[in-house]
């Protein structure tokens, strides 16, 4: 495990525990099994929907972005602030919000694959 994924562990701390798993080049960020952040090249995203996305934007925090082919795809997990890295709390606030967006889109993608195959 990388010393930056290590540290989230610390930064984490008073959202709950979170564990790290090797993906891609990277790691996912889980708590309670699911993912709600990702991380690249030592930088952390959080998964974002609907109105967060607004939170991330207001604050010129962009999305994940790769090159696939001649595409750029860009995902649902946005740039973190730079201050929760550095601040237990705020990082347990916005963990929360995004961990939230993350069960509410796991939660929309079982329904849209539940009505799919009746």
């Amino acid at each position: 495990m990388n010393e930056f994924v290590e540290y989230l562990k610390e930064v984490f701390v008073h959202f709950g525990a979170i564990e790290a798993k090797k993906m891609f080049g990277g790691y996912g960020i889980y708590h309670k099994g699911t993912m709600f952040g990702l991380v690249a090249q030592e930088t952390l995203y959080l998964k974002v929907s609907g109105d967060l996305i607004k939170s991330f934007e207001a604050r010129g925090l962009g999305p994940f972005e790769y090159d696939k082919g001649n595409k750029v795809i860009k995902m649902s997990y946005y740039l973190a602030p730079d201050e929760i890295l550095d601040d237990p709390d705020e990082a347990a606030i916005w963990a929360k919000r995004s961990y939230e967006a993350a069960i509410q889109a796991k939660t929309k993608n079982k329904r849209n694959s539940f009505s799919r195959t009746k």
